[in-house]
């Protein structure tokens, strides 16, 4: 029997809110297995749900995670995982948010919340330490993320008390509505705030006065002040503190690969406009970090001046700040902010929402949709006051906006006229703010992430590196160092994706564990060690992130997923990508990819299931039987 001695609470709290039950169980040996976070997460839903459960219905559970590093001093160790059958893929939902809920669920006494059921009436989920209770809101359906924040802590008289809710996007049942904490934080992608809206659950509202026990205190801390010492060393780290990922702007449109206008460029003429760095000079008031973190990536800014004057907020994040800029080709930084701020207030997230909306701009463009199908709208590239009502519709569900609300695979699907083609998404997900064309190890990390179309499943940087001797003696290719080239990237994408998992089941930032390369596998298993007592390896630490990547491939594999799926938009395989900079004429050579990382993954080939050799080797035979008892073919 694991003893766990810190790190975890060791509980976990369950709540139908059908019947109304909340039960507390313990937290098993399961810890080194799938270490925490995302990995706890998947191991239950893989159990709690199969391929006949609807995301919308009261059997489809909604699991909150904070992992081990979660409310300790750790760098960035403030965040937490959402996951449930996604509504808006069908397939796996998990999104992840920072800020200060994730350490606060653990205060509280709690490794993960399982809610189930549905509730008759709008309602929201108290947990104030050891006292959970469910209450009416009633009073709250219909206000914005803002509104209900402000709204709860001022019922309860605390406003240290961390809020968890959805908008009116989620309530009216807008399949790609997050889950906000902290206003701006937001577990945005795969619709779990439409999971929540179904539940008819406003809120997770969390105050704990506990704290994270830490099993050798002394060796945690001195790893603590290894970790910093490396990340205050490190090169890039004025940059991250002053920008974030608002950096990217500029940093992509200078490669070429910058979504622009809908990716039928890579180069943005106005990108300077509004970048990272204009925004900083220009609207920042100061910086602003999640818990215990010392690189303050975020950012309080107010726009004093102009159409937008009055407007404060804080972030945002280069997905929202591109996708309201160069997406939808607008050269006006204020407006950005103020579609970034919509978004936030009416609950949705920011990458679909502009991928959307850059759909229909280049439908109308191309005469596919006409006048009088988008509500009299003429959506040319650049028009605000079109992005505004767009966004408005969709949350509302009128007219256009009730198309869109699905997502842009199922509006294409509806439109037909080869739309299609145009529908940005891999695996009903869509694509994030960077042209594959440009990304190649990018690229394939997109065709494969679980969850659909996303960048946060591998983030292979080193493909920017330029260095083949070091790509030759980690991924076995030189070019793997070469953001152009497709050798190698097979076990580039492999090893970055079990870096992330990583990040993801410590509930720690990717900032610092996988784009600064802060900490690898055998430091991940030095820290949990010194927290919780149970004794970790380097090579254990990695093989339990393998394990989750293979248990959510399956689970997607058991929902219909197979290699022909694993694929990218026609445009990034087929259409060189234009303009004059260092990307030009650019496409993504997908399968070859595919092939490599399959051998590296112990994936079959023609299928891109695992194989059985592989499922066993990762503890996960009873994996097996569960595809194989769903007629789901399993090779050796």
């Amino acid at each position: 029997m694991v003893v766990i001695r810190g790190g975890y609470t060791g509980k976990i709290l369950k709540v139908d809110l059908t019947d109304g039950r909340i039960e507390k169980e313990e937290l098993g040996s399961e810890v080194q297995s799938y270490l925490g976070g995302r990995g706890l997460n998947i191991r239950k839903l893989f159990s709690l749900v199969d391929r006949d459960t609807d995301p919308l219905s009261p059997e489809n559970p909604l699991l909150f995670s904070a992992g081990p590093l979660a409310g300790t001093l750790f760098p960035g160790g403030a965040r937490f995982n959402v996951s449930a059958k996604s509504p808006h893929t069908g397939i796996l939902g998990d999104a992840n948010a920072g800020g200060f809920f994730g350490p606060e669920l653990k205060f509280a006494g709690y490794d993960q919340l399982i809610i189930s059921g549905r509730s008759e009436q709008p309602v929201y989920l108290l947990i104030n330490d050891a006292r959970v209770e469910i209450r009416p809101a009633d009073h709250l359906w219909g206000r914005d993320v803002w509104e209900t924040n402000k709204a709860l802590q001022e019922e309860l008289g605390d406003n240290r008390m961390q809020v968890a809710c959805i908008g009116p996007a989620a309530e009216n049942g807008v399949t790609f509505a997050g889950i906000f904490a902290n206003l701006v934080r937001t577990a945005a992608r795969t619709g779990m705030g439409t999971v929540m809206g179904a539940k008819n659950l406003k809120a997770v509202v969390v105050r704990g006065r506990g704290c994270i026990n830490i099993h050798d205190r002394e060796r945690f801390q001195k790893l603590l002040a290894q970790i910093d010492e490396k990340i205050y060393n490190h090169s890039d780290y004025q940059n991250r503190a002053m920008m974030g990922t608002t950096k990217l702007i500029s940093a992509l449109n200078k490669f070429g690969c910058l979504a622009t206008r809908h990716f039928l460029a890579g180069d943005f003429a106005d990108a300077d406009a509004v970048s990272g760095e204009q925004l900083a000079a220009t609207l920042k008031v100061k910086s602003k970090a999640c818990f215990a973190c010392t690189i303050p990536c975020s950012r309080f800014f107010r726009i004093p001046s102009g159409p937008y004057a009055g407007l404060a907020s804080e972030g945002p994040e280069f997905e929202g700040l591109a996708g309201f800029s160069s997406r939808v080709g607008c050269n006006d930084l204020g407006f950005a902010l103020q579609g970034v701020d919509d978004c936030n207030r009416l609950g949705m997230d920011v990458i679909t929402a502009s991928e959307c909306i850059s759909f229909v701009m280049e439908c109308y463009e191309k005469g596919l949709l006409s006048r009088d199908e988008l509500d009299g709208l003429e959506p040319r590239w650049g028009d605000q006051q079109v992005v505004r009502e767009l966004l408005r519709k969709i949350t509302f569900r009128e007219g256009i906006g009730d198309l869109l609300a699905r997502g842009v695979r199922h509006a294409a699907r509806e439109l037909g006229r080869g739309t299609e083609k145009l529908a940005m998404h891999i695996k009903g997900l869509e694509v994030f703010q960077a042209d594959p064309r440009g990304l190649k190890g990018y690229a394939l990390g997109f065709a494969l992430a679980s969850r659909g179309g996303d960048h946060l499943r591998s983030e292979p940087s080193f493909e920017f590196s330029n260095n083949p001797e070091e790509g030759m003696r980690r991924y076995g290719a030189e070019e793997s160092a070469f953001r152009l080239e497709y050798k190698g990237k097979g076990r580039l994408v492999k090893h970055y994706e079990e870096w992330s998992a990583l990040s993801d089941c410590l509930s720690a930032c990717k900032n610092t564990i996988v784009n600064m390369e802060i900490i690898d596998f055998e430091e991940g298993a030095a820290l949990l060690e010194s927290l919780s007592g149970v004794a970790f390896t380097g090579e254990g630490v990695q093989q339990a992130c393998e394990r989750v990547l293979n248990l959510e491939r399956a689970f997607i594999v058991r929902e219909g997923i197979r290699r022909s799926d694993d694929t990218l938009p026609e445009r990034f395989l087929k259409e060189p990508l234009p303009g004059e900079h260092p990307s030009k004429g650019s496409v993504v050579e997908l399968e070859a990819m595919l092939d490599d990382y399959y051998k590296a993954r112990g994936w079959d080939l023609s299928t891109g299931i695992p194989t059985r050799e592989t499922l066993s080797r990762l503890g996960l035979d009873d994996v097996t039987r569960d595809l194989l008892a769903a007629g789901i073919p399993v090779v050796q």
